[in-house]
């Protein structure tokens, strides 16, 4: 198998988890999941199969959509509700005034990304270091929040809808907020509506996979019904079909000059989706501005021979 599954992650598993439940479901080792999703978190975790796992790190970049229950008034070691309580205040706040707070965190804001993650410092997990009481010090990141919809306030909890970029930890946003209101804050719930083009209500929970992939499910379909083509997620980048008589210079991994494929039009530097005469996808290629040609960047053509 090779393409994407939109797997809906629960809360209770980790992302490393929904991989590994998937490798004894698809009986395939080649699995990666893209952007980790904390435990307690639901939502969209896109999970590339096969040769698609090549294509992890152009969607870890997207743009992600997030549905937040921020609680004031608590501060925790996680940023999260299941962390240990460091702190407790009264929430003493106007609905006009929070939703004033919150609006102003739209736009590019820098945060410290939190103990509890998985980033590497020195070639070590954060989270790893605070389960051993060790604390670093950690660089102030920049993200962008494109957009804060805020959905409901019922004090001391407001739920939101955030669209931000990659790199956003909302956990920090929501105790960034409850400091702003002077009265500390954590992440109550969160859930991911939305990863790039996957979203939340059009996954698949892995049970319901696994009833497809034992051929027991009440719709009657099949893996290849439910698994996303791998050129279907790099649609960002131009499609080039090449001439027929190419084939076997694409299959090889050669290069190809502009007048060896049915594009009219000129090539601008950047990449390219190529498809041979066939219409099967070899994969992405670099237009080489210098010697004129299509290079290959990535891959994707498996011979089955």
């Amino acid at each position: 198998m090779d393409g994407i599954l939109n797997v809906y992650k629960e809360a209770g598993f980790t992302s490393f988890d929904v991989v590994a439940k998937l490798r004894g479901i698809l009986k395939q080792k080649k699995i990666g999941h893209t952007g980790t999703l904390d435990p307690d978190a639901e939502g969209a975790l896109p999970v590339c199969i096969g040769t698609a796992t090549k294509v992890c790190e152009y969607l870890t970049g997207k743009d992600k959509v997030y549905r937040a229950k921020l609680h004031l008034g608590i501060t925790t070691d996680t940023q999260d509700i299941s962390g240990n309580c460091l702190k407790k205040q009264d929430c003493r706040i106007s609905e006009e005034r929070l939703r004033e707070i919150i609006s102003g965190f739209t736009g590019r804001i820098r945060q410290i990304p939190p103990m509890y993650s998985a980033l590497k410092v020195n070639g070590q997990k954060l989270c790893d270091l605070a389960r051993k009481g060790i604390e670093v010090e950690r660089s102030a990141r920049e993200v962008e929040i494109y957009s804060i919809e805020i959905l409901s306030v019922d004090l001391p909890f407001a739920t939101m809808q955030v669209h931000c970029s990659k790199g956003t930890y909302i956990r920090t946003l929501c105790q960034d907020i409850g400091e702003a209101a002077g009265c500390g804050g954590c992440m109550e719930k969160l859930l991911r509506v939305k990863s790039g083009r996957f979203s939340a209500e059009d996954a698949y929970r892995l049970k319901e996979i696994e009833n497809i992939a034992k051929g027991v499910d009440e719709r009657g379909r099949s893996l290849l019904d439910i698994l996303v083509p791998t050129d279907a997620v790099l649609t960002d980048y131009p499609g080039v079909f090449a001439r027929p008589g190419t084939e076997k210079i694409l299959i090889n991994g050669g290069r190809i000059a502009p007048g060896q494929t049915l594009c009219e039009g000129v090539f601008a530097p950047g990449l390219y989706r190529v498809y041979d005469a066939l219409g099967r996808f070899i994969g992405l290629y670099r237009y080489d501005t210098v010697r004129k040609e299509l290079k290959p960047e990535k891959m994707f053509f498996k011979r089955l021979d």
